[in-house]
């Protein structure tokens, strides 16, 4: 099996090295990842700006290709040029923080998988609940099994998996829970504040506002104790307004 691993955080993030020795127990793996953390980037891609590949070393031992790009950059790149091949599965993390319900429009980590599913290879996104995680190992042990799952059974082409671990010891996870995406969404605000030379600037800030009451929402399990695990697929159409909007008789308009 052979593995392309990126993220958002970074080539030198804990998360990817963690995520990476895991990997290597069930494929070939290969890192591409930017260069430095690029959180909520979303599926931004780089235009104007030329792309460099430099090699990254970790005690003087080559661990992958940083990229100064976005996520989505890295896996561009990386399977059109680097290796010019199609990987077998795409794995993007592990990331800090959650990318659950709304989240997952900003997050970079959803978005190198879902990059890889618009080139037609399976992939897996996979997060912390934590900015400051304490228990990686098992969110990288996750990414391992499924990574076998994904590769023999097989997923719908434009479908990743989004998976979101709670921050907790492998003895205290309640279990793995299929969910579909919330509706629960940050509310953000920009605290204003002041520099050292007297000018205003803002911050983003802000906490979640949870809407979601079902189970097996991502954000609820999540918060349950449970592996969240998410198929997404980068079709965005919404099919019952699209019923709707059928009736509507808009050719008649003028």
């Amino acid at each position: 099996m052979k593995i392309l691993v990126s993220n958002d955080d970074g080539i030198g993030s804990v998360g990817i090295n963690i995520l990476v020795e895991e990997l290597k127990k069930v494929g070939d793996v290969v890192v591409i990842a930017p260069a430095t953390e690029q959180s909520a980037a979303g599926h931004s891609i780089t235009m104007k700006n030329p792309l460099r590949v430099k090699e990254h070393f970790v005690d003087n031992k080559f661990f992958g290709y940083a990229i100064n790009g976005t996520p989505a950059d890295c896996i561009k790149i990386g399977i059109k040029n680097i290796l010019e091949y199609n990987p077998d599965l795409v794995v993007s993390g592990i990331n800090n923080g959650s990318n659950a319900a709304i989240n997952v429009i900003y997050s970079g980590t959803v978005s190198a998988a879902r990059e890889a599913a618009i080139m037609g290879v399976p992939s897996i996104a996979i997060s912390v609940d934590s900015h400051t995680p304490e228990h990686y190992e098992y969110a990288a042990k996750i990414a391992g099994k499924l990574a076998k799952f994904v590769c023999e059974k097989k997923l719908r082409r434009g479908t990743l998996l989004n998976v979101n671990v709670p921050d907790l010891s492998e003895e205290e996870i309640q279990g793995l829970a299929i969910t579909k995406q919330g509706e629960s969404k940050w509310d953000d605000y920009y605290e204003e504040r002041i520099d050292p030379y007297g000018e205003k600037y803002y911050w983003l800030t802000g906490k979640m506002e949870y809407q979601d009451k079902e189970k097996d929402r991502d954000v609820i399990a999540l918060k349950n104790g449970y592996v969240s695990i998410t198929p997404v697929h980068f079709d965005f159409t919404d099919y019952e307004m699209l019923k709707t909007m059928q009736s509507w008789n808009l050719g008649l308009l003028k």
